[in-house]
């Protein structure tokens, strides 16, 4: 039996890739280009192509595929991008699964805490109702009620609210550190946002708890326990790489000058949210303190 993954070339999908074959696991990877292997099989979400022989049977899959959020300006093009790589990829994928006769009993299938919204200072935990905007409303409300026919037809959702994962390979973290070794990090509009982030391994590790734990099912927040301001982040971010950091912030037009309605909605506002689900499995994290997750990934 093999785990199929999805978005497996990104930087969250190859490296849970490389966790489960370390396990011994096989996976078998969906890629949108001529296979070049056993290991790969060929889907095309925009056009609804998926081969049925390559989920029949499988453990379980796990859906990461999507358009980078952050990755250019949010021209129309692109927010239509945005919203059709997740939407018509999951629904892909979700049909295939329910038309099986032998359906894998579980999927996992990647969010994002852009479902609340800008929530202040407020702690929010899986419970809390969609938030306002483009990235809750549009993208991830829409995304995440993709995967409700495979609920009804008895398979395992759970939907991956992921948060700022932090890695020194690729990411937001590794597009700032150029800026941060230089001295010129600086907290970004008011700084009083909340990020709400995890370490890399500690993504990888929640994925496997939850692959592995049949009673987590629907929303699952992927962020670590603490969540810091932005303000903090940049202090802490300063101190871990011995760089000052500049006592004036970025103004928010000079952000959204720069680089648009991403700015906005992903960097201005910020959502203070809580791994709740995974805390009530008994699921332990690796690196609840910022400091100590910037210094694993450094």
């Amino acid at each position: 039996m093999a785990i199929i993954v999805t978005g497996s070339s990104g930087l969250l999908g190859s490296a849970l890739v490389k966790a489960l074959r370390a396990d011994g696991i096989r996976v078998v990877r969906l890629v949108r280009r001529a296979p070049q292997g056993a290991d790969e099989s060929f889907w095309n979400p925009g056009k609804g192509l998926i081969d049925p022989a390559a989920l029949r049977g499988a453990q379980a899959v796990v859906h990461l595929a999507g358009a980078g959020i952050g990755d250019r300006r949010w021209t129309d093009d692109v927010k239509r991008e945005l919203v059709r790589s997740r939407v018509e990829g999951t629904r892909t994928l979700v049909r295939a699964l329910t038309e099986l006769p032998d359906r894998p009993p579980t999927l996992l299938s990647a969010s994002a805490i852009g479902y609340y919204g800008d929530t202040g200072d407020r702690e929010v935990d899986e419970t809390a109702p969609p938030g306002e905007g483009f990235l809750a409303r549009e993208v991830v409300v829409p995304w995440e009620a993709e995967t409700a026919p495979a609920e009804e037809a008895g398979i395992r959702v759970a939907r991956l609210r992921t948060g700022l994962v932090l890695s020194g390979e690729g990411g937001m973290l590794a597009k700032i550190l150029p800026i941060f070794k230089l001295g010129l990090g600086a907290p970004l509009g008011s700084g009083e946002q909340y990020w709400s982030w995890i370490s890399i391994d500690d993504w990888v590790h929640a994925v496997l708890r939850i692959l592995n734990g049949p009673e987590i099912s629907g929303p699952v927040n992927l962020t670590a326990p603490r969540p810091v301001t932005n303000a903090e982040f940049t202090r802490t971010l300063g101190k871990a790489l011995h760089r000052p950091t500049m006592p004036l912030a970025v103004p928010g037009f000079a952000l959204r000058t720069a680089i648009g309605g991403f700015a906005e909605e992903g960097v201005l506002t910020g959502q203070r949210v809580l791994p709740r689900r995974l805390l009530e499995s008994g699921h332990t994290f690796r690196h609840t303190c910022l400091s100590e997750a910037l210094a694993a990934v450094l």
